[in-house]
C-alpha cells in the first residue's frame, strides 16, 4: 500500500468540490481571512505533516491557495509518482497569529517540509513525531544531509514550478519562497529549476533557517 493512501478517497472528493469563497485580508504578516478551508490530511502523494495539527486548527488556507495545493498535488502524483509530498502548517481559520510563525495571519502561506530520499537514492518519509516538533526541529547540514537522509531538490523544484504554474491558471502567482539560501543554487540546478529561476526566493537569511521545510506566499489579492 502507498503511503497516504487512506487519505486519497478524501483528497478526490476534496478536488472535485466547487471552491468556497474566502476573503482575506491585511498580509501574511498582518492580517486575518473570512471562509477559510482546512486542507484534507493525506492523498494520493501527500500528506499533513501532523495529525494533530489539522485537529488544532492549524492548516486552514484560503480556498483558491487550497486548489492551487492539491491542483498542483495531483499534477504531480502524474509526472513524479514515486515522490510523496508532505504539507506543514499553513494558518487558522480565522487568520491572525500563529506562534511561532512570523507569518501564515490571512491563510496565504503554507509550509511545505522537505521531501527527502534515503542511501538507496529511493523516496524515503521525513521522521515526523512530537518528539522533533512534527519535523520542524530536524537540522540538515548545507549540503542537504541529515543522517541517512538528503533532501530531493529535483523534487522541491518540480513541486515550485507546478505551484506557481497552478498559481498563474487561478489569476495570480507566488508572492515570496523561503528557503535556505545555500539550498536556493541546488533547487536551480535540477531539471525543473529553469522553469523557477523567476520565482521570488528570499535572498537575505530568514529568522529561522528553513531548512527542513520551504514556506510559499501566494500573491492572492486580499482586501485592506
Amino acid at each position: 500500500m502507498r503511503p497516504f493512501s487512506v487519505g486519497a478517497m478524501l483528497a478526490a472528493t476534496v478536488l472535485c468540490a466547487p471552491a468556497l469563497a474566502s476573503t482575506c485580508f491585511g498580509n501574511s504578516g498582518a492580517g486575518r481571512i473570512e471562509g477559510a478551508v482546512a486542507l484534507p490530511l493525506a492523498g494520493a502523494n501527500f500528506g499533513a505533516y501532523s495529525e494533530l495539527g489539522l485537529k488544532l486548527g492549524r492548516t486552514y488556507v484560503h480556498a483558491q491557495v487550497r486548489d492551487v495545493v492539491l491542483g498542483a498535488y495531483s499534477t504531480l502524483s502524474r509526472s513524479t509518482p514515486d515522490v510523496q509530498y508532505v504539507y506543514g502548517e499553513t494558518g487558522l481559520r480565522t487568520g491572525g497569529p500563529m506562534p511561532p510563525h512570523r507569518t501564515h495571519e490571512n491563510g496565504t502561506s503554507v509550509d511545505f517540509m522537505v521531501p527527502v530520499r534515503g542511501q538507496d537514492g529511493r523516496p524515503a518519509q521525513l521522521p515526523r513525531k512530537a518528539q522533533n516538533h512534527y519535523g520542524y526541529d530536524l537540522e540538515f547540514d548545507s549540503a542537504g544531509q541529515l543522517g541517512d537522509l538528503r533532501i530531493d531538490f529535483a523534487a522541491i523544484a518540480a513541486h515550485l514550478a507546478q505551484l506557481d504554474l497552478e498559481a498563474r491558471r487561478h489569476g495570480f502567482g507566488i508572492a515570496r519562497v523561503i528557503l535556505a539560501p545555500e539550498y536556493i543554487p541546488k533547487v536551480l540546478a535540477t531539471p525543473a529549476g529553469q522553469n523557477i529561476k523567476s520565482l521570488p526566493f528570499m535572498k537575505t537569511r530568514p529568522w529561522v533557517r528553513h531548512d527542513e521545510h520551504y514556506h510559499v506566499d501566494f500573491a492572492v489579492k486580499c482586501a485592506r
